[in-house]
């Protein structure tokens, strides 16, 4: 394995070579260019990043604990499993990392609405709370499918200011959400930010939220070589969008020495419409401003797609996630529901933990690689969310 030129991307324009871009109606291409200027800026405003910096700490809660999870180590017989706690930051995931540094270029804007769309919920969540604090208008688009299977979430954005809009178009999840967010910002461009959630989108988002979410991989690199006196040896995260898994690899993919593995939604197998593993049965298409593994048929129709968790199921992956899976720098597989469900279980018996269904499919992976590997090696999982919101359906699923 050797080292991939990361600064070269992605270039000016967004491009991770043939991923990425913008592709969007042309009334979005101003706020996108005033987007990306503004971002640029608040990079070399120690002001900024001084805000940024502060409320990271005293209201999210960062730096979050990387966590020895010495009871899962010794059941599985091989290597140290690290647990990075993203599920201890305030709102419960990693997505308020992103939310927040959305917000503070939304005010340097000069915006007076918020927009998003969520999926498992978590994003709306972070979104909703940000703008609660910043006393910001909010509106959170979401599948009326997921608003049943997140109950708990719509409750929490409600509470917390928001107005939350049922998508009962398609399939009635993320992509039709998605859809929904972008037509309000074409008519309310203004005075309106869309604080997307993912390394998804056209550009500036990817970048953007990689760079939002870089905080835990470099959190996760000094607090390693604190504990162990070197580099793990792989990192493991789950993948929908891939903002987690990006926050996490990013600060590590110079370290030939470490492996990385994205796990994506395996579903119920992979067949169409059963999955949303994008790199399993994907190919190159554009979807939602950006280009990048789609699941789509051979008319470009975009499949349906199904996980048992809301925050997976979505029909593409991030464009630099691609670009990476080329250079084989990542390596990606996938986790069955099935397999995501008993990992579930595993970690909340073992280690008192209970995982996001997303964070699941990832210790689902360290269940299957753990017993393979020898124990002198360490390896990083990134339990990007906690699972409350998920109790009653793994309850249901599971005959608790």
């Amino acid at each position: 394995m050797s080292s991939i030129a990361t600064e070269k991307v992605p270039d000016a324009r967004g491009h991770f070579g043939p991923y990425g871009g913008r592709f969007v109606p042309e009334t979005l291409m101003h706020p996108l260019q005033e987007l990306e200027q503004e971002y640029f800026r608040s990079q070399h405003d120690p002001d900024f990043q001084r805000e940024l910096d502060y409320y990271l700490k005293e209201f999210c809660g960062r730096p979050t604990p990387l966590y020895l999870a010495e009871r899962l180590t010794r059941e599985l017989g091989g290597p140290k499993i690290y647990l990075k706690r993203e599920d201890l930051l305030h709102t419960g995931a990693h997505k308020i990392n992103n939310c927040l540094g959305q917000i503070l270029l939304a005010r340097r804007m000069g915006k007076s609405r918020i927009i998003a769309e969520t999926g498992a919920g978590q994003h709306g969540v972070a979104t909703a709370t940000v703008a609660a604090m910043f006393g910001l208008k909010c509106v959170i688009y979401m599948g009326a499918v997921d608003c049943q299977r997140q109950e708990l979430n719509v409750f929490r954005m409600k509470m917390l200011g928001a107005e939350v809009v049922q998508v009962k178009a398609g399939q009635q999840t993320l992509k039709e959400a998605i859809n929904e967010a972008m037509r309000d910002w074409v008519t309310n461009v203004r005075s309106t930010h869309y604080i997307l959630g993912t390394v998804y989108g056209a550009h500036p988002y990817p970048l953007m939220v990689r760079n939002f979410q870089r905080v835990i991989g470099d959190e996760t690199r000094r607090q390693i070589l604190d504990k162990e006196e070197r580099l793990p040896d792989l990192l493991i995260a789950c993948i929908g969008g891939g903002s987690n898994a990006m926050g996490l690899f990013y600060p590590f993919l110079q370290d030939d020495s470490v492996e990385m593995v994205g796990v994506e939604a395996g579903g119920e197998g992979i067949e169409a419409g059963k999955h949303a593993a994008r790199f399993q049965g994907g190919s190159l298409g554009v979807l939602q401003g950006t280009r990048s593994y789609l699941l789509q048929d051979e008319f470009g129709q975009i499949q349906l797609t199904h996980s048992v968790s809301a925050g997976l199921d979505y029909a593409a992956v991030g464009p630099e996630h691609a670009w990476l899976r080329d250079q084989k720098r990542v390596e990606y597989t996938y986790a069955a529901d099935e397999q995501a469900l008993e990992a579930f279980m595993k970690l909340a018996r073992l280690e008192g933990i209970i995982p996001a269904l997303e964070s699941a499919h990832a210790i689902a992976e360290v269940i299957q690689r753990a017993p393979k590997l020898a124990k002198y090696k360490i390896i990083i999982v990134n339990l990007s969310g906690r699972g409350d919101k998920d109790v009653s359906q793994v309850a249901a699923k599971v005959g608790l």
